[in-house]
């Protein structure tokens, strides 16, 4: 049952990283490590700077929706 268990993770873990799921987190920690006393954006503050900066980077393509 462990090999079910780190497969799942794992899949778990693959999702996450192929969505951009987990970019949140990472950018927490980043914010907190290099940054300690810089306030931590919001989910949704975060989410709307990443839709943002990809929008206005033509190297990042178009969003047509």
């Amino acid at each position: 049952m462990t090999w079910l268990r780190r497969g799942v993770r794992w899949m778990r873990w693959y999702v996450r990283e192929l969505t951009g799921e987990s970019a949140y987190e990472r950018y927490v920690a980043h914010v907190r490590k290099d940054r300690p006393a810089a306030t931590v954006p919001s989910r949704r503050e975060f989410e709307r700077m990443r839709t943002d900066r990809q929008e206005s980077d033509p190297r990042q393509g178009f969003r047509c929706c």
